[in-house]
């Protein structure tokens, strides 16, 4: 019989995997030591270890998952830029509506709405995954776009409204909003 593998060693990088899909599931609000410890079949002294303080394990997590959404949006959007505003426009609104991207979602509007309520540690969350964004957003514009930086601020923001519209029940409205801005086309809500 051969001997048993050895257990992987545990560091922040073997961590932050279990740790984001437990964040990813119950939010953050269960985001205390015991429970993300639980999750990543560890101990809460260990994870003060790996981490310092929770502060410290919050803020890098985070940061984790900010990069794993960005990932996941690059995957799937491909190499291939779009020619217009419009284009780049719907094909992020279409992977935003997706379900693979609805956990990322509503952990995102938990952070904002901590961030509204002011919550030690939020605000720094939210600004450094809206400038994140922003990067990711202006990567995104078509090439010879006159003001990539200018679109890519005006594609989050109309982004941002048309999902929390839709998830609110409000679909239409952010539909009508996008008929209105001629960004969106004739299938602004499609």
């Amino acid at each position: 019989m051969p001997p048993p593998e050895p257990k992987p060693r545990m560091s922040r990088e073997t961590l932050l995997p279990k740790l984001a899909a437990h964040v990813l599931e119950h939010g953050l609000g269960g985001a205390s030591l015991r429970p993300l410890a639980k999750a990543a079949g560890t101990s809460d002294r260990m994870l003060i270890y790996h981490f310092g303080d929770k502060e410290t394990l919050v803020r890098d997590l985070l940061e984790y998952i900010s990069g794993v959404y960005a990932t996941a949006l690059d995957m799937a959007l491909g190499d291939r830029r779009p020619a217009t505003r419009q284009e780049a426009f719907a094909r992020i609104l279409a992977l935003g509506r997706g379900p693979g991207i609805q956990p990322f979602l509503v952990l995102w509007w938990e952070i904002v709405a901590g961030s509204a309520r002011g919550l030690p540690g939020y605000a720094d969350a939210a600004e450094a995954m809206i400038t994140k964004q922003l990067d990711w957003f202006e990567a995104q514009m078509p090439e010879g776009d006159p003001d990539p930086k200018g679109g890519a601020r005006y594609l989050l923001t109309l982004l941002e409204g048309t999902l929390m519209l839709g998830t609110v029940g409000h679909a239409r409205t952010a539909r009508e909003g996008l008929l209105a801005s001629g960004l969106a086309g004739d299938r602004a809500g499609d």
